[in-house]
């Protein structure tokens, strides 16, 4: 199936019919803006006929009720729904007719019907008028006749489907439908034929891609904290299920009744009685037994019921003899959210199989199907049309009779009585005390019914005796007799459907979060359902529950977090005492795309003490995103298969479904002993506004951030979880903590959006917990979780967790090490499978015990190692291919200085050196933690479960390798892989800010970053920043002035390689300025590694980056196009180098370090660079002009494209001056304070964008 054509065209389709039928719209004088008068005979000076004036009125009044974009809406999907419907049956042979209403045999866009026309047997058709279309050649005229006459034929036999016409949408059947490139045209020639013949697929796929805009809309207005509405309620939760999902559900509910009925019959296979073997052979014997019935039936994923117990068996029986005797007439199957109707189909294959295994006819089997056994309920009128036009369309499969039956399944839309008048329901109610007493119950359940959906709870009233009157009204001759049947019928209908108990309850429920119910819905919700509120498709395991019968079975596809999350841990308790659970598909990610999680399950609605249920679970890793061809291949090899009783569940806190957990793991899981006993245990700091309060360590002025608690500095290190990291790391962030984070406190107490907090402790918890030593780890994460160390001189914020409080430091590293192994990872799994790690959480967890500090210990030494080693780490020294410029004399000095220089010199074997002991780190730590798994799992016993291997994609400090190609599949998926280019890329970066005095060869680590915005203080000179207090004069009224920019950067500390003085380097294509960056490269390079070996240095960068040209060609064109690119990358889209850019001809480009900016800069930057840039191109247009007309035909054409490049270049940076002078001449100030992103916002016009 082209699922892509079908989601192209149902996306487009929608857009275009929109814009038809609001085009018919117009044409009566209906817009958005307005209706004009109801009543109208005329319209733009139109007389409007009977008919149209009718239409128009119902129209008009139908705007005024629902809103016009509602009523576009809803007519546009009518047509839809028609259109795709009409499509379905002619390619199917089912229409009446048996002649094509789109295509010809061929399946080209060519209506069969208009050229069988005068031989057309449609009831209603006027000839006379078909007559007159063909005399005037009005062939558009006469094909939209005939489509309305068709429809209205369908009506008889598929009403819900074909309403009867003379209604407004008639009105609104869009213009030149003849159109090759219009909806009926594109829905021929877009969707292959063979793609009609898959009834459940095409139908689902169009509802569901026909909405997707809808769905995206509605989300965007959700985030907007737009609630979801009862009409949009449809788009933004439907999902349709992949068919072995829904074959999985029916066949494990429905198809395991019949299953039960037939598996003793005959006894076994080889004529033993039961008396005559053991129980484990006679339990063998039933399955392979329940195997063979599935596999005559054709069920692929019927699992048959795990071994049992003699005790559990006899408890079986007893359930299951109440389905011996039950006829199949009388089984019930609902799907009360049954969307385009893909279960209810199915159910229908399997009901016939039933059926005709029971000696029915398939067309008698057909009929009763429709009559007794299936039935459905959808919120959404679209989707029940389309439910009720598949389970007809399935019928007529079986008995190709069946329309002329007149015969209705019992598929419906809900359906609200507030449009119910008092007359009506009086007159239906016929002053019967209980005929009022019954309906009037109905008409107060179902108001409002389309906000709540089939989580009504309907009372059983006397439904026989609401029919009767229905009858009795249809035999009368009464005003009220059309409303009665059209509008009060259909409700005690549905009203019966929702009242019922079911045998089996198959659905895939809405996903819809609290968050985005409307308020009547959350209400209901939180009354009627306090134990599953937070989301709607664990509302409806509750309401299925519900629906289902004693001993009845419920099917569904859900989100897991029912599972396993504690705040359903009250409707776990009330499922595990109450049901037993019967099969069960953990599917992990993949099912709906890169979800989040789903699992398929069976539920039977009785409990069994001891049973064991089947559970398979479909992914290795809970991070996994698989294809539906993985998940069944999964499915198939049965290789995680688990059969284990729920009464395991209820021995662990919270009572998790952790069916894959053994006696001695669940053992572990229900100590007592937890890490909350022995520690403090808490998430840290919200800020309330992290834009406002947060920095990445690098953006801030160096000496504003504060190493120790007591520190009157301003920012201070900040843990914010980050990625998947053990031991040691993710140190990225500072906070504003000043005076004790009064500038928080203060915030919390007066942001507008949260004008109910008086006090900064309602918001701000754990503050004894700040700055203490511990352990931290991401709160957030899909996957595994990872555990770091957390230093005394930082704080953790609320996006991650910490545990304090250690009698020394073996215990922090014990603790450490135990958390961090493949044991406690599983444990981690059970307690919280989803994506949140709260300190909640994390505190419920057993306590690690073993003596394993001195590993540890070293693990962490490893990864701070491997952390340090990268410019955004706080402590960074230098770059490890670069040498210092102290070791490179002591080599030169060296009276082996020839054979070491040889080396010592090349880049080439700084990378090597640099790569083998990324290398011996990564093999050292893996062979530590694997170590640390083997203690912890023989210690808990766990040989058999676990091994102590650990994938290298999941240790955590970085290989580095030769190309991409080179990367082994081991390390896949990993974030710690780093090629030649990226430790080249990282020696740039470091190059450059050797350049700008960041760093220095002379010194390590961070040299100047810069001091924030400080003109004038009041603050003594005490000391306290001497650095900057160097170049400081007191004032007479006390305050303090600082000297100039330049002099703020001590020249001392950069004699081997001296800083640019500006702080100004131009990036260009030639070697226009003496400053260039690549001509300063060079330098540097030469520098650091000698003159003898410079060109093979810059070969072997060129090579690593790769490119065209020489090696300087290819560092230009690096510089020119992709350093800035890198540079954002490494510091996370907040840039220290600033890249002032004129645009894509690169006319000018300029690198900046933002902290060393001062105000006069764009003033320079204009007259020093911008302004020569300008002369270079208008001396190089001059000399270009002259030697084009001096050259020759094939030189003047190389020449002509050099000069027009140089023109545009010219144009470009014209305009960027422009720019430049508007800015310079602001005298544009910045703090550092306020950060990357609000500091550049301030050059936007002329700076790079960050993306």
């Amino acid at each position: 199936m082209n699922k892509g054509a079908i989601q192209r065209f149902a996306i487009w389709a929608r857009n275009e019919l929109i814009a038809q039928v609001s085009q018919r719209a117009y044409q009566y004088g209906i817009t958005k803006e307005g209706c004009g008068e109801a009543n109208a005979v005329t319209v733009g000076g139109r007389a409007l006929t009977a008919d149209e004036q009718k239409q128009r009125k119902e129209l008009v009044d139908q705007i005024r009720a629902k809103g016009y974009t509602q009523v576009i809406e809803e007519v546009s999907y009518t047509w839809f729904n028609r259109f795709i419907a009409l499509r379905f049956m002619e390619v199917n042979n089912y229409l009446p007719s048996h002649i094509r209403v789109f295509s010809d045999s061929t399946g080209t866009f060519k209506p069969e019907i208009l050229n069988d026309v005068l031989h057309l047997e449609l009831p209603g058709l006027n000839r006379e008028r078909v007559a007159e279309y063909i005399e005037s050649n009005d062939t558009e005229a006469l094909y939209r006749y005939l489509l309305l006459t068709q429809c209205n034929a369908l009506n008889e036999s598929l009403p819900r489907m074909f309403e009867k016409m003379g209604g407004f949408t008639e009105l609104l059947l869009p213009n030149n439908i003849l159109k090759q490139d219009g909806v009926l045209g594109r829905m021929v020639s877009d969707i292959p034929e063979e793609d009609w013949t898959d009834q459940v697929q095409i139908i689902g796929w169009l509802y569901q891609y026909y909405n997707s805009e809808l769905k995206d809309d509605t989300f965007a207005l959700l985030k907007k904290n737009v609630k979801i509405t009862k009409e949009r309620i449809p788009s933004a939760t439907q999902l349709f299920t992949p068919d072995w999902i829904v074959r999985y559900m029916v066949e494990n509910s429905l198809g395991r009744i019949y299953v039960d009925k037939r598996k003793n019959e005959g006894v076994y296979a080889d004529g033993r009685g039961l008396d005559e073997m053991t129980w484990s052979e006679a339990e063998a014997e039933r399955i392979a037994t329940e195997k063979l019935i599935a596999d005559k039936m054709g069920w692929k994923y019927y699992l048959p019921e795990a071994e049992q117990t003699q005790e559990v068996r006899k408890q079986l029986d007893e359930v299951q003899a109440e389905y011996a005797n039950l006829d199949v007439k009388d089984i019930r199957v609902i799907d009360p959210c049954m969307g385009s109707g893909h279960i209810l189909v199915y159910a229908f294959d399997v009901l016939m199989q039933i059926y005709e295994a029971n000696g029915y006819s398939q067309r008698d089997a057909a009929q009763s199907i429709l009559e007794n056994n299936l039935y459905g309920l959808d919120i959404d009128d679209r989707a029940a049309q389309l439910a009720y036009f598949a389970v007809m369309m399935k019928a007529r499969q079986y008995d190709r009779r069946i329309f002329s039956r007149g015969i209705q399944p019992h598929v419906h839309a809900i359906i609200e009585s507030n449009g119910l008048d008092n007359s009506s329901v009086d007159y239906f109610t016929n002053n019967d005390p209980k005929l009022q007493k019954d309906f009037g119950t109905l008409m107060d359940e179902l108001r409002d019914a389309k906000e709540y959906g089939s989580i009504l709870n309907i009372s059983q009233v006397d439904f026989a005796s609401l029919y009767d009157r229905v009858e009795e009204v249809r035999a009368n001759i009464s005003m009220f007799r059309e409303i009665v049947l059209n509008s009060i019928l259909p409700l005690i209908q549905v009203a019966e459907v929702m009242a019922q108990k079911y045998d089996v309850v198959v659905t895939n429920p809405p996903y819809m979060g609290s968050s985005g119910m409307g308020n009547k819905l959350s209400s209901y919700v939180k009354k009627h359902f306090p134990n599953t509120k937070s989301d709607m498709s664990t509302v409806f395991m509750e309401q299925a529950n519900r629906l289902s019968c004693a001993n009845g079975y419920v099917a569904m596809i859900n989100i897991p977090v029912w599972m396993f999350l504690s705040s359903y841990t009250k409707m776990r308790g009330e499922l595990l005492h109450n049901s037993s659970i019967s099969t069960m598909l953990h599917l992990g990610r993949g099912v709906f795309g890169a979800d989040f999680g789903t699992t398929a399950f069976v539920i039977r609605s009785t409990s069994l003490s001891g049973y064991k249920a089947v559970y398979r679970r479909l992914f290795d890793s809970p991070s996994a995103v698989d294809n539906e061809s993985e998940k069944q291949r999964q499915f198939f090899s049965a290789g995680n298969s688990f059969y284990i009783s729920q009464d395991n569940f209820l021995k662990v806190e919270d009572s998790p479904i952790v069916y894959w957990l053994s006696e001695k793991m669940l053992s572990l899981l229900s100590s007592k002993d937890v890490i909350s006993l022995h520690h403090d245990v808490g998430s840290g700091l919200s800020t309330a506004d992290n834009e406002r309060f947060l920095r990445f360590h690098w953006e801030v002025a160096a000496n504003k951030i504060g190493e120790t608690k007591d520190s009157p500095r301003k920012w201070f290190h900040f843990q914010k979880g980050g990625e998947f990291r053990r031991w040691y790391g993710n140190l990225e962030y500072v906070v504003n903590w000043e005076n004790d984070g009064s500038e928080i406190k203060y915030w919390v107490t007066h942001n507008p959006k949260d004008p109910g907090t008086t006090s900064w402790s309602r918001r701000i918890f754990n503050v004894p917990l700040y700055f203490q030593h511990g352990i931290t780890w991401a709160v957030i994460g899909i996957g595994k979780i990872s555990f770091r160390e957390t230093t005394a001189n930082s704080m953790i914020s609320n996006a991650a967790g910490g545990i304090f409080s250690f009698e020394c430091e073996d215990d922090f590293l014990n603790l450490l090490g135990g958390l961090n192994t493949k044991l406690w990872g599983e444990i981690f799994q059970v307690i919280s499978p989803t994506v949140n790690y709260s300190a909640g959480i994390i505190q419920k967890a057993p306590v690690p015990k073993a003596d394993c500090a001195n590993m540890v210990r070293d693990c962490i030494a490893i990864s701070r190692n491997d952390w340090d080693s990268h410019e955004i780490s706080w402590d960074f020294k230098r770059n490890p291919l670069a040498p210092s410029a102290q070791a490179l004399r002591e080599q030169m000095d060296s009276q082996f200085a020839a054979s070491r220089m040889e080396k010592f010199g090349r880049i080439s074997w700084h990378y090597e050196n640099w790569k083998q002991e990324c290398e011996d780190r990564f093999q050292q730590l893996k062979k530590n933690e694997e170590e640390l798994n083997r203690i912890f799992i023989d210690i808990y016993g766990l040989q058999d479960e676990l091994t102590p291997d650990v994938a290298d994609k999941d240790v955590t400090v970085h290989r580095v390798f030769d190309s991409k190609d080179a990367v082994p599949e081991s390390m896949k998926g990993s974030n710690y892989v780093r090629t030649m280019r990226d430790e080249i890329v990282s020696l740039i970066s470091y190059a450059v800010g050797c350049m700008f005095g960041r760093y220095s060869l002379d010194k390590p680590g961070l040299v100047f970053a810069g001091f924030s915005k400080i003109e004038h203080s009041t603050k003594k000179l005490d000391g306290d920043d001497p650095e900057l207090e160097k170049f400081a004069t007191q004032n007479a009224d006390g305050s303090v002035s600082y000297g100039s920019y330049y002099h703020e950067v001590n020249q001392d500390n950069y004699k081997s390689f001296p800083i640019d003085t500006d702080n100004i380097i131009p990036i260009c294509d030639d070697d226009y300025f003496d400053d260039d960056i690549t001509g300063r490269f060079v330098k540097w390079v030469e520098t650091v590694y000698g003159r003898d070996t410079l060109e093979e240095n810059l070969k072997f960068i060129a090579d690593a980056l790769g490119g065209k040209g020489t090696s300087r060609e290819v560092i230009r064109s690096y510089f020119l196009n992709d350093f800035y690119a890198d540079h954002l990358k490494t510091y996370q889209k907040r840039p220290i180098y600033w890249l002032f850019d004129s645009g894509k001809k690169n006319g000018f480009k300029a690198l900046i370090y933002m902290h060393r900016y001062q105000s006069d800069l764009l003033a320079r930057l204009r007259t020093d660079y911008v302004h020569e840039q300008q002369e270079r191109y208008r001396t190089q247009l001059t000399h270009l002009a002259d030697a084009i007309d001096h050259a020759g035909a094939a030189e003047r054409v190389k020449l002509t494209k050099q000069q027009k490049k140089l023109q545009e270049q010219a144009l470009e940076i014209q305009k960027y001056e422009e720019k430049v002078h508007h800015l310079a001449d602001q005298n544009i100030q910045i703090d550092l304070d306020d950060g990357v992103k609000h500091n550049c916002e301030l050059f936007a016009d002329v700076l790079a964008k960050i993306k």
